[in-house]
C-alpha cells in the first residue's frame, strides 16, 4: 500500500513539474533568427529576448511577433 502511495505522489509530481514548464523566446546573435524554447538559454549563441518567461507555448508565439525583429 505504501509503495502504491509513494507510486502515486511522484506521478503527481512528474504532472505538475510537466504542467508548470515555462517558455522563452530567444534569438540567435548571428543569424538574428528567433525561436520559443521550453529551457532559458544558457549558450553564448542564443540571447533571450522579452519578457522573462511565458506560460503557455502559444502565449510565446504570439508575443514573438512583437518582440523579436528578424533579419532577412
Amino acid at each position: 500500500m505504501l509503495k502504491k502511495l509513494a507510486l502515486a505522489m511522484t506521478a503527481v509530481g512528474l504532472l505538475m513539474s510537466t504542467a508548470s514548464a515555462d517558455f522563452y523566446i530567444v534569438q540567435e546573435k548571428a543569424t538574428k533568427k528567433c525561436k520559443v524554447v521550453e529551457t532559458r538559454p544558457t549558450e553564448t549563441t542564443w540571447i533571450q529576448i522579452g519578457p522573462a518567461a511565458f506560460k503557455t507555448q502559444a502565449e510565446a508565439e504570439k508575443q514573438i511577433k512583437t518582440v523579436c525583429v528578424e533579419k532577412n
